[in-house]
């Protein structure tokens, strides 16, 4: 089957070779009936996948529902998925049909797979394994013929060692895997996917389609899009919507990329063998990545200041305890040192006895001997506490500030007992 049909079918924009080694396996294995699970990161287009198999297969004219696994909570999900009988739990006033009792002879697509609790994990391993399954409430064994297709995000070898995910379920549901490559990868395809997003938005607010100055185009391949193309068609309506000036130049594009003038995250490095596994990391992996740099660089600053304060001889008992308590306050509220605490004219003299006698604040001598803990959970804890205070303890907005489903938000305040 040629692969630019399906592309002009389904409004896929590319030509990559891992993009097109994608598709040419998702129309390869669409006849079948076998399990595929899809990976790659948020924002990748993975929603495409399954409606190409679906569409492609003998299927195609039964039910096809995408389920996504994150935005149900987990004590509604058993029922959404497998169905229940009247008075199972409470307020279930009638009996209900779930998504494998409509979808027999069609397609289930479960979108964020990796979200499923433990206990729906055995339930669709049966189902997997025997077409079977029971509704909640119910003891009677019902069959279905339904194909799964999966996809995830998360990296699933990482979330079984860690006993959140079945390892015998992955196999069941990897028997295909197909993986889309991030919109970093595809370099080529990027300019390609801004002027297909520039036309449409023209043509839907009636006006004129953005274009870009070469430098933009050269700033718009270089940033490396976190968002793959979910961002890219979002930062294009923005411009579309905002500018007047219907050519872009680089430093207007710029104002629209996140963290770009930093250079965090531009230039960007194509096909750079010495850092393979840079691409390997998460968007949470970076930010704890941003947030312990941050914390050794502020970490030095404390350390040097102490040091001088330590060979100091001049300044007054007195004098030394006001600076070092007002350090130690500035840096436990993740500040810099006040600029008002000058150390230009500091003589370091070897007044041996006055330097030993001295004695410094108890907070200020942990924060200095104590070293960083590097523990991603605790750090995970300590984002998820501080979201919870922020909202004065409103579990769903602190799921929406930390960019988890709120079902998600609810396993990790149990895991970590945090008491809100």
């Amino acid at each position: 089957m040629n692969l630019q049909s399906v592309k002009h079918r389904f409004g896929i924009i590319g030509n990559t070779p891992a993009l097109d080694r994608a598709l040419s396996v998702a129309v390869q294995v669409a006849p079948t009936d076998i399990s595929v699970l899809i990976t790659g990161e948020s924002g990748t287009g993975k929603e495409n996948m399954p409606q190409i198999i679906h569409s492609y297969s003998a299927r195609k004219h039964s039910e096809y529902i995408a389920v996504n696994c994150g935005a149900i909570p987990e004590g509604t999900i058993d029922s959404e998925l497998f169905g229940h009988e009247k008075g199972a739990f409470t307020g279930a006033t009638d009996s209900r049909k779930g998504y494998f009792e409509v979808a027999n002879g069609g397609t289930i697509f479960l979108d964020e797979v990796a979200e499923l609790p433990l206990t729906t994990q055995v339930r669709l391993l049966r189902v997997l394994e025997t077409g079977e399954f029971i509704r909640v409430g119910s003891s009677k064994v019902q069959k279905t013929n339904v194909r799964i297709i999966a996809a995830t995000n998360e990296n699933i070898q990482q979330a079984i060692e860690k006993g959140k995910f079945r390892e015998d379920l992955y196999y069941r549901l990897n028997t295909v895997p197909i993986t889309l490559p991030p919109l970093r990868e595809r370099q080529e395809d990027i300019y390609l996917l801004f002027r297909k997003f520039a036309a449409d938005f023209g043509e839907k607010y009636r006006m004129p389609g953005i274009r870009l100055s070469e430098d933009a185009v050269t700033t718009l391949n270089s940033y490396r899009w976190p968002g793959n193309i979910r961002q890219l068609k979002n930062i294009t309506e923005q411009i579309s919507v905002i500018e007047k000036e219907r050519l872009v130049d680089s430093p207007t594009l710029i104002k629209y990329l996140p963290s770009a003038g930093s250079g965090s995250t531009l230039p960007m490095v194509i096909n750079n063998q010495s850092g393979k596994g840079s691409s390997d990391f998460s968007e949470r992996d970076l930010l704890y990545k941003v947030l312990f740099d941050m914390k050794k660089d502020i970490n030095e600053v404390k350390q040097t200041i102490v040091h001088l304060m330590k060979n100091e001889s001049s300044l007054s008992h007195n004098e030394k305890t006001a600076i070092i308590t007002k350090l130690n306050k500035e840096m436990d509220n993740n500040e810099l040192p006040s600029q008002d605490i000058s150390y230009d004219n500091i003589d370091i003299s070897s007044k041996k006895n006055e330097t030993e006698n001295f004695e410094y604040p108890e907070a200020i001598q942990e924060n200095v001997v104590i070293e960083e803990s590097l523990s991603l959970e605790e750090r995970e804890k300590e984002l998820i506490i501080k979201a919870l205070n922020k909202h004065n303890g409103r579990r769903k907005n602190a799921a929406l500030e930390l960019g988890i489903s709120e079902r998600t938000l609810y396993r990790k305040i149990k895991e970590y007992d945090i008491q809100k």
